[in-house]
């Protein structure tokens, strides 16, 4: 790990400039995926099209999150998220081209979200580990509860937004406002300096691909080193399997157990995009426990009461729907802003991009697993089923986390702020130094 100092942050003025830019591309983005999912919900009026379609998505995360890491890492943060927004601009462009022509396939569709998640599986952890060097530590939960809060607005923006797009433009319409969006996301990284972590640099002899390897090597072994660590990942790994088929398949729950259209759907995820806002702001106020892993177990929870109760819905009660999805929504940004707030500031900043993509990748593993049971299932006995289940076992693993001292004791041998007596901030060596000694320390409680 580097031994250099890292200065902290004197203005949070170039990061607001970035996020302004990420915020209008993530509304364009979220526009295009509420249209696509209810283009395939209407053309196929399938569960197994919708689960295919997330399952590919899910791909580049579990399979190229580890290397996209190391990548991250090593290579110039800004130009990686030029690069990745890029790229998925010019693939939005070649499908609206396609919709034009009335030449549009189920396939395509396929293929545009492989290339966005690509492309997100390096952006993401990009901008995750740039947070941390470019704000500073005191503003970290703040910025957590803030990203939270913006998630929220776009989830209530977009569907009703989108589902309103949908009865008066073209597809290949929609498609270009995200093309426009993303070049307001790209704009910006041309003109503001991205502080770099300062890492040691791999000796002469050794190779590009090798040197990759070993610094996927160096991230598992630190990850691997941190009991309460895996057991977060492992829970994480759990939920992912069980939950997100279930909020994949909600159009088809929409259309079959509730017998709505769009505007029943945009009513359900605008509910989530609420709850979602007001957790996320009641996260940067409270700022949470002092314990931020305890924060976000009870989190857990509470999420996963709602859930169940979603799943136990008669159709005949969406506005419960409705209420039970504004619930976990709400506790959804506390769960996610706690423990990436966690991660920013004691996790060194030239091990974030590695340390966040084993995170996404292993939370999203056994997603496919789940999705290649849930749709054909879901096509057989209803959606609801998958809520249920759900719910029940996040009650319990966020219930029984609270009897593990791995997991409780995540952020011991770290200190929040990372300052000195003097105030002062302490550099990357003390901290990574403190974060070596978290496992031990947790071992013991």
């Amino acid at each position: 790990m580097s031994q250099n100092h890292q200065s902290q942050p004197q203005s949070m003025r170039p990061f607001f400039l970035i996020w302004g830019g990420q915020a209008f591309s993530l509304v364009g983005s979220q526009l295009v995926q509420f249209a696509l999912v209810w283009w395939l919900t209407k053309t196929t009026g399938s569960a197994t099209v919708l689960a295919v379609a997330t399952l590919v998505a899910l791909l580049p995360q579990i399979f190229l999150g580890p290397v996209a890491g190391a990548l991250v890492d090593r290579w110039n943060r800004r130009r990686v998220m030029i690069v990745a927004d890029g790229l998925i601009a010019l693939a939005t462009v070649v499908l609206a081209l396609l919709y034009a022509f009335d030449l549009i396939q189920v396939w395509h569709i396929y293929v545009l979200m492989f290339i966005r998640s690509l492309g997100g599986g390096f952006h993401w952890p990009a901008m995750q580990a740039s947070t941390t060097l470019m704000v500073p530590q005191k503003h970290l939960s703040r910025v957590a509860g803030l990203n939270q809060a913006l998630f929220g607005l776009v989830n209530i923006v977009s569907p009703p937004l989108g589902a309103l797009l949908l009865e008066v433009l073209p597809m290949q319409g929609i498609l270009s406002i995200d093309v426009s969006t993303a070049i307001l996301a790209i704009v910006p990284l041309f003109f503001v300096h991205i502080p770099q972590p300062r890492r040691k640099e791999a000796p002469a002899a050794s190779g590009a691909l090798s040197s990759v390897l070993a610094d996927m090597r160096e991230g598992l072994g630190f990850v691997w080193g941190w009991p309460g660590l895996m057991m977060i990942l492992l829970i994480a790994t759990v939920l992912n399997m069980l939950v997100n088929p279930a909020f994949s398949l909600l159009p088809i729950m929409v259309t079959d157990h509730f017998e709505g259209g769009a505007l029943q759907l945009a009513w359900l995820e605008s509910a989530w995009g609420i709850g979602m806002v007001l957790g996320g702001i009641t996260l940067s106020v409270w700022g949470g426990f002092k314990r931020r892993v305890v924060t976000a177990m009870l989190a857990v929870t509470l999420m996963g009461m709602g859930i169940t109760v979603l799943g136990l819905t008669p159709a005949s009660l969406l506005g419960l729907a409705i209420g039970a999805l504004f619930f976990s929504g709400f506790m959804n940004p506390i769960v996610n802003g706690s423990f990436f707030a966690a991660l920013q500031v004691t996790v060194p900043p030239e091990m974030q991009g590695r340390v966040f993509t084993l995170a996404m990748s292993g939370s999203a593993a056994m997603s496919p697993l789940g999705l290649a049971v849930a749709g054909p299932v879901a096509d057989a006995v209803g959606v609801q089923i998958w809520f249920l289940v759900g719910g029940v076992v996040t009650i319990l693993l966020g219930v029984g986390s609270f009897f593990v001292p791995a997991i409780l004791n995540l952020e011991d041998g770290a200190t929040d702020a990372a300052v000195d007596d003097t105030g002062k901030e302490m550099d990357v060596a003390a901290r990574a130094s403190q974060i070596e000694s978290a496992p031990s320390a947790a071992a013991q409680v």
